[in-house]
């Protein structure tokens, strides 16, 4: 069955916009593997990402702020499972690379695991695409293409109101990075992708990950065996 916990409110004193009350960071904890959904509010809308299950108890937790936009960093079942009733609730678009929407279309196929998900995903109404800026308010997040836990997944980088934050989905987590024996998996194609987080994410960012704690850039390369 699927979980939901709401983390609530996740601050960070060094992000003006978070200290100042610009920008609001919402964290659910949703589906069996207790995958990381956020939502970025600012200006009264909110940016959801990666709604891996509860899709509607998401919708519900966020009740009085629109939903502008839910996008996802890759396509596997956690991390989409939840699209369906939330975009159903919301009305939201819905958004995931070119490369990864057909993986998002069977998020069923964990039902033969005796998983429960909300839904496949819906027909994305975007396809992220590198150097695409999605976002809400102020707060603008640049899409860059981190292929190899999946062929298209993505990591979302804060800019504008939202600088010093970034979502790295499976890509990069604390201590590790994402696993690349699954179908579509490539572990030469997930070192190029961390090789391009590790030389062009500012130290100081916060990487929100898609599961587990959050970290920053600047512990993980000097710790992270796959960043050193």
């Amino acid at each position: 069955m699927s979980r939901f916990w709401d983390r609530g409110t996740v601050s960070f004193d060094d992000v003006p916009a978070m200290a100042d009350g610009t920008l609001e960071l919402r964290r659910f904890e949703v589906s069996p593997f207790s995958t990381n959904c956020y939502a970025a509010v600012c200006a009264g809308k909110a940016l959801v990402i990666d709604p891996g299950a509860a899709g509607a108890r998401i919708a519900s937790a966020l009740d009085g702020v629109e939903v502008s936009l839910v996008a996802a960093t890759h396509g596997h079942a956690d991390h989409v499972g939840g699209v369906a009733a939330l975009v159903a609730a919301t009305g939201a678009p819905f958004a995931i690379s070119a490369e990864d929407a057909e993986l998002a279309q069977v998020a069923r196929s964990a039902h033969a695991f005796g998983i429960e998900y909300d839904d496949d995903a819906p027909a994305p109404s975007q396809l992220l695409a590198a150097g695409d800026v999605i976002g809400v308010g102020e707060a603008r997040f640049e899409v860059v293409p981190t292929p190899g836990h999946t062929p298209g997944g993505v990591c979302l980088v804060g800019r504008d109101a939202a600088a010093g934050l970034a979502f790295v989905g499976d890509t990069l987590f604390a201590g590790s990075a994402g696993r690349t024996d699954l179908p579509g998996g490539s572990t030469p194609t997930l070192m190029r992708s961390l090789r391009l987080l590790a030389t062009t994410i500012p130290a100081s960012t916060h990487l929100l990950c898609g599961h587990g704690d959050d970290t920053t850039m600047s512990w993980e390369l000097a710790t992270n065996p796959y960043l050193r």
